[in-house]
């Protein structure tokens, strides 16, 4: 498992390489990916349109960034994702700024699922490679203290119920989603990533 990890975080991207990345491959009308497709473009392009706003307007609250400053030790945080993927759009944005409110503490580190295969087998959601899957890595020992996604539980709890009670998922949860993300602003992610991150017993292996 090591070795894996740290195979996967010699081939990964900073936020600013993986917002190129994607931008460039637009350019050429293209996506992340193995799979290649309109819908997947377009899906890129969105979410492109997306996150461009929420850096611009994403906030991290008082109390989060004096935890993230607190924290007694550096961490990595490496976020397997692609480009297309509609709950990465929403929730790296808000990862990037806790990184950098955090005085270096974190060091946010991304993945392409497609690329990261051994990766993503380790963290599979019910059996799928659902994503955005963040593992959180004690920088000092490199070894990973816990991981968290593809959504905050708001976000699961809503597909969840949809699926039961229609039993698919459809564009409209689909844009209920983002409408929950919108609401949201931010603050699940927020709160759940600061409980994992004090809730790890630190220990020098």
């Amino acid at each position: 498992m090591k070795s894996i990890v740290a195979k996967a975080l010699f081939n990964s991207h900073s936020y600013a390489e993986y917002r190129k990345l994607v931008t460039d491959l637009l350019s050429e009308e293209k996506s992340t990916g193995n799979e290649q497709s309109e819908s997947l473009t377009n899906y890129s392009k969105l979410n492109e349109a997306r996150m461009n706003r929420l850096d611009k307007t994403i906030k991290i609250s008082e109390e989060t960034i004096s935890k993230l400053q607190k924290l007694d030790h550096q961490y990595i945080w490496l976020v397997i994702s692609e480009g297309w993927c509609g709950d990465a759009a929403q929730i790296l944005p808000i990862i990037n700024k806790m990184a950098l409110a955090s005085d270096k503490k974190i060091d946010l580190r991304i993945v392409l699922r497609d690329e990261n295969d051994d990766l993503m087998q380790q963290y599979l959601t019910n059996g799928g490679k659902a994503i955005p899957k963040l593992i959180v890595i004690c920088k000092e020992a490199g070894i990973v203290r816990a991981d968290w996604g593809p959504r905050p539980k708001g976000a699961i709890d809503l597909i969840a119920n949809y699926k039961k009670e229609f039993g698919v998922i459809d564009d409209k949860i689909k844009t209920d989603l983002q409408l929950w993300y919108l609401g949201d602003k931010g603050i699940a992610v927020q709160d759940e990533l600061m409980q994992i991150m004090e809730n790890i017993k630190y220990n020098r292996l």
